[in-house]
């Protein structure tokens, strides 16, 4: 039985790198057909090509947030997925001008070897976790 969510949503997903924010972000949408996905760390790879902190952090989201609230105005609750490491980034996310909205924010605590087994499987280093 799959429930239907209720609402507008602007779901915030926090954490390192693999932490199974992109997993989680992924598996709402599929299962949420009025559900849209804004990855952060994809739109700074398209747009600079470079891991986080990027040259114009500001444009990436200025730019996060006029999707999310254009979204939102169209009927689709949002998943934002970014690393957002402090809670200025993380109430920028959540706060949004589109009214009667659902806030969530989702701080995903994954045990530190995990993490630095993950990143250096993936990334050859953990410089993102030490980081």
């Amino acid at each position: 039985m799959n429930p239907t969510v209720k609402g507008l949503w602007n779901i915030v997903l926090s954490g390192y790198p693999k932490s199974g924010k992109t997993m989680l972000a992924n598996r709402l949408i599929a299962e949420n057909k009025s559900f849209a996905r804004i990855g952060v760390d994809q739109l700074r790879m398209m747009l600079f090509n470079e891991a986080p902190p990027c040259r114009d952090e500001f444009l990436i989201y200025f730019m996060i947030a006029e999707m999310r609230d254009d979204l939102l105005k169209k009927g689709y609750s949002v998943v934002i997925d970014s690393t957002a490491s402090d809670n200025v980034t993380r109430e920028f996310l959540t706060v949004t001008k589109v009214r009667h909205v659902n806030r969530l924010l989702v701080v995903l605590n994954v045990d530190r070897e995990v993490l630095i087994n993950r990143s250096v499987e993936k990334f050859g280093d953990a410089h993102l976790v030490f980081a």
